[in-house]
């Protein structure tokens, strides 16, 4: 049996609805019956090896959150509810932070952080991600881009790939990266980045499935409950 780290999830909430054409936080906006942040909610509170959940909202939405907190969970699970700041990067450390005490008694050894604009990431995703983090030290789910082209001539290029979420690290190294980043200043544009810049950690790639689709644009919405209803 292979083992199951003791692990914590962020989940980062605090986007808004400008693309996807809503006058509301598009984590918010209903997906299939229930708003898109409670999909992540639930997966994450379904993992028999998470402990911690963690959900960083933006202040002006905290309330709202709240009550799909109190709608959305499982009686057994809480969930810790943080305001986020003015950035993704801020938003990440505010839930880090939460995760502190935790993480410096041992009861936490990996941390995913997951977008929930992603709300199809399932158990099976988190599962590879968080166990490879655990072995190698940091993993993220990539997918391959092969129809992409360079602007100048047109070609095609090989070997790139898109980077998704949930990003799982390490619990220790990855708290000890966000409070020096804090000191410095330093802004990273995901948490691989941030880890990148303060750590040597290996980041491992995990494959990263098609539908792990993040809500983005309107036509985003109706593929998601097209990909949920199919499931």
């Amino acid at each position: 049996m292979e083992r199951r780290p003791r692990a914590a999830v962020v989940l980062v909430a605090g986007g808004s609805g400008t693309r996807v054409g809503a006058g509301t936080n598009k984590v918010l906006l209903p997906l299939a019956g229930r708003p898109v942040l409670a999909w992540s909610v639930r997966t994450a509170c379904s993992l028999p090896y998470v402990e911690h959940v963690v959900v960083v909202a933006r202040a002006g939405d905290l309330d709202v959150v709240a009550r799909l907190l109190r709608k959305e969970l499982p009686e057994d699970r809480e969930v810790v509810l943080v305001a986020g700041g003015a950035t993704r990067h801020d938003s990440e450390w505010q839930g880090l932070q939460a995760l502190r005490s935790p993480v410096e008694r041992g009861e936490v050894e990996v941390v995913a952080v997951h977008d929930a604009a992603r709300p199809l990431a399932d158990a099976a995703l988190f599962d590879a991600t968080v166990q490879a983090a655990d072995l190698h030290g940091g993993a993220l789910p990539v997918r391959a881009q092969p129809e992409l082209l360079v602007a100048e001539d047109l070609r095609p290029v090989d070997d790139v790939g898109a980077v998704q979420t949930p990003q799982a690290f390490r619990a220790a190294p990855l708290l000890d990266a966000y409070a020096r980043a804090a000191r410095d200043g330093f802004t990273g544009t995901d948490t691989a980045s941030c880890v990148a810049a303060y750590t040597d950690v290996t980041v491992h790639a995990v494959p990263g499935p098609a539908t792990n689709l993040k809500i983005t644009f309107p036509e985003d919405v109706a593929l998601a409950e097209r990909l949920l209803a199919d499931s």
